[in-house]
């Protein structure tokens, strides 16, 4: 049998692939122990990425998501500042120049009244802005807190929360908002938010008790149960960063919906009323004289319809990130 070869204290002995033997040195012996990513030489592992993360990633690759949010950020900038593109006043008006065409300095023309219909434009975006922003933080926040309660405690609260929904979602909107709104005399905003959360809620609200009753199911809120966690924690730790991925999808979409809904009332004339400048009342007096003057319903008119796509894209893209069975 032949001798093994010598090898000096220190070093290694690797097997080679005939059965015989090969020195190694003692840093030789470390390099092989230490090949990145283990034996089968597979790389690095990554750390593991959360929903949230992903999701982000997924957004920034999306074209939809980039100009929907491009187009809501120039929204958002005109909306707290319609200075910046617009100088004039829109509640100066001029009769002599009714319903005239496209002028220097006046590119949209004039409206019924004389007024500047850019200016008018311009700061109709802050009213629908505002509208939509708060009766969407006003739905999320009241919807996704009944919702989440009657989910995750069940039993009664759960049961009389289902027949209320249930009632809210047997009224029609336009409807309701026709009654509701026809006796208030008010003509801020404040009134037609009032009136979409009070609507609105039922939907955010099934959503979330759904999304609630699924989450605490898992494995990991048993375990923190078990831990002794109380209800406050459970909620506010392991279930509600969990569980509150669909409504801010439902959330987003309805933002549009709302902008929507808003121009709708004050074009029927139970929403917002003069001299507030949103483009639902300028639609409604452009309305009579669309033959003469089409200019006048046309700018107001694709300003709401942009508005409220971009909104609608930003909630598909959304969605698309936030859903896993979508991946």
């Amino acid at each position: 049998m032949p001798e093994q070869p010598p090898h000096e204290p220190g070093g290694a002995i690797a097997a080679t692939g005939m059965g015989g033997a090969m020195d190694l040195a003692t840093s030789e012996a470390a390099t092989l122990e230490k090949v990145p990513g283990g034996p089968e030489g597979r790389g690095p592992q990554e750390k593991p990425r959360s929903l949230w993360s992903d999701a982000w990633r997924d957004l920034r690759r999306n074209p939809v998501f980039i100009i929907s949010g491009l187009v809501i950020l120039f929204l958002v900038v005109i909306s707290l500042w319609p200075s910046l593109i617009a100088t004039q006043n829109p509640l100066r008006c001029d009769l002599a120049k009714a319903q005239e065409g496209s002028q220097p300095g006046h590119p949209f023309g004039f409206d019924g009244q004389g007024c500047d219909v850019y200016t008018r434009v311009v700061y109709g975006t802050r009213v629908s802005i505002s509208v939509g922003v708060c009766a969407t933080l006003g739905v999320a926040i009241l919807g996704s807190v009944l919702g989440g309660l009657a989910g995750y405690f069940g039993a009664t609260g759960d049961a009389v929360l289902s027949r209320v929904t249930d009632i809210f979602f047997a009224i029609p909107v336009v409807l309701g908002g026709l009654v509701l709104l026809s006796v208030v005399t008010s003509s801020t905003i404040w009134p037609v938010i009032g009136f979409m959360v009070l609507l609105g809620w039922p939907q955010i609200s099934r959503i979330a008790r759904g999304s609630v009753i699924t989450t605490k199911q898992n494995d990991y809120v048993a375990a923190a149960r078990a831990l002794g966690a109380s209800h406050s924690r459970l909620l506010l730790r392991h279930i509600a960063p969990n569980a509150v991925a669909p409504v801010i999808v439902v959330a987003t979409i309805a933002l549009g919906t709302y902008i929507s809904l808003e121009a709708t009332l004050s074009y029927l004339g139970v929403g917002l009323k003069p001299p507030t400048v949103s483009w639902g009342i300028d639609i409604s007096s452009a309305s009579a004289y669309i033959r003469q003057a089409p200019h006048m319903l046309l700018w107001p008119a694709g300003a709401l319809a942009i508005t409220v796509l971009a909104f609608i894209m930003l909630g598909d893209a959304v969605r698309d990130a936030l859903d896993p069975k979508l991946r």
